[in-house]
């Protein structure tokens, strides 16, 4: 597939305006066809299942990387239209690369703008009550113009949702929202899966300001929505009646989302999805001999702790046996907040979790810190699979998978 990506590198070079990529062979692939365009700030992707639509949005750089791991999960067909030529990918069933290319005859059709055009899994003109009365729509239905920015954010968490669930296959969901505050997030999670997809869901949210919880439930009970209820309660020590199957966070600050991603990881939890914020811990503790350019200027050093901090939570969770993922939640350009981790639990090999821990631990070593949620972690016992491998491996053993 060397030659493949080669052929990419160059056509990129042709500013390409469009790409189709079609004829895809993986059943496992959820997507029939990929339609990416140029846009004002780089490239949208639209990827179509046979009822909707999932968007990701991708730098100009990015775009070799990304036609080239579609072509990794299944499509074998790749029409590419440049500014100045037309070209055509094919891969046979034995992998062969066939390529040609020919002088464009007409340019494509492109439009620039991002958001207007888009599919949305709650579209304009659909009368959602929560929404409605959030003030984000209309009593039409209409989305309130000020309020677009949270309208995308919305869409696009239920977006991640939607595909995270379809791989997973869950049809029943106990779901806790920590640090729900006035739940706006809550209350279409709910609408979405019970109303939209007819999964059978019950969902708790956790807060600590009792007053805002009296009204969600007020409106929960206003809405009819019977399995979802509100709590007043801390996420540190916070301990769930009944098995919990995904556990959600949006925005809880600094260290609540770490007792948040240790609360999931100690429940077992299938699925987490997490939007942290405000990472302040790792910032005062940084320090480091070897590389103190990182902690010279303030704010290179709070961003640097800061992705630093996401850096090790979503290793800490494939430690602990998680497929893992850090995401481009919604576009800079909306929020400074757009990071979501996402983490499925599944079979990871014991070589990779031993090796997220030594990560994290060279990382802590280097700049000297602790992040909370590697003590809550280690002292929790939930690191150990990763620990007898790392100790295994020292001692130049192997560690079964099936141990």
């Amino acid at each position: 597939m060397k030659e493949l990506l080669s052929y990419l590198e160059k056509i990129v070079r042709d500013d390409p305006q469009k790409v189709v990529c079609s004829d895809c062979r993986q059943k496992e692939n959820p997507y029939e066809k990929v339609v990416i365009m140029k846009k004002v700030k780089g490239y949208q992707a639209e990827k179509y299942t046979p009822k909707q639509v999932f968007h990701d949005n991708l730098r100009g750089e990015e775009l070799p990387a990304y036609l080239f791991s579609l072509a990794e999960s299944g499509f074998r067909q790749m029409n590419i239209w440049g500014s100045k030529q037309e070209y055509g990918i094919r891969i046979s069933k034995k992998g062969k690369v066939l390529f040609q290319k020919r002088k464009l005859s007409a340019p494509p059709k492109v439009t620039v703008s991002h958001n207007r055009e888009k599919h949305y899994l709650l579209p304009e003109g659909t009368v959602i009550e929560p929404l409605v009365d959030m003030g984000i729509f209309t009593a039409e239905g209409k989305v309130v113009r000020s309020m677009y920015d949270k309208y995308r954010q919305i869409n696009k968490f239920i977006e991640l949702l939607e595909d995270t669930l379809q791989k997973a296959k869950l049809q029943k969901l106990h779901i806790v929202d920590f640090g729900c505050g006035k739940s706006y997030l809550t209350f279409i999670v709910y609408y979405y899966l019970v109303k939209v997809k007819g999964i059978e869901v019950q969902i708790t949210g956790l807060d600590l300001k009792a007053d805002v919880i009296e009204k969600c439930n007020q409106a929960a009970r206003k809405y009819g929505y019977e399995h979802l209820r509100f709590e007043v309660g801390d996420i540190n020590g916070y301990q769930s009646p009944t098995p919990v199957d995904l556990v959600m966070t949006l925005h809880a600050c600094d260290t609540a989302t770490d007792f948040a991603l240790f609360n999931a990881v100690n429940w077992n939890a299938k699925i987490i999805l997490s939007v942290p914020c405000c990472q302040h811990e790792l910032c005062h503790q940084m320090h480091s001999e070897t590389l103190p350019i990182l902690e010279r200027y303030g704010i290179i050093k709070e961003r640097t702790a800061a992705l630093m901090t996401d850096a090790v939570r979503a290793d800490l969770l494939t430690a602990c046996g998680y497929r893992t993922q850090v995401l481009e939640f919604i576009d800079l350009e909306h929020t400074p907040k757009n990071i979501l981790i996402r983490a499925v639990k599944g079979q990871v090999p014991f070589e990779k979790r031993g090796k997220m821990l030594r990560e994290v631990r060279q990382l802590t070593d280097c700049f000297s810190f602790e992040p909370t949620l590697y003590r809550l972690l280690s002292e929790g016992g939930q690191l150990e699979k990763a620990e007898r491998f790392l100790a295994a491996a020292a001692a130049g053993q192997k560690l079964k998978e099936a141990e």
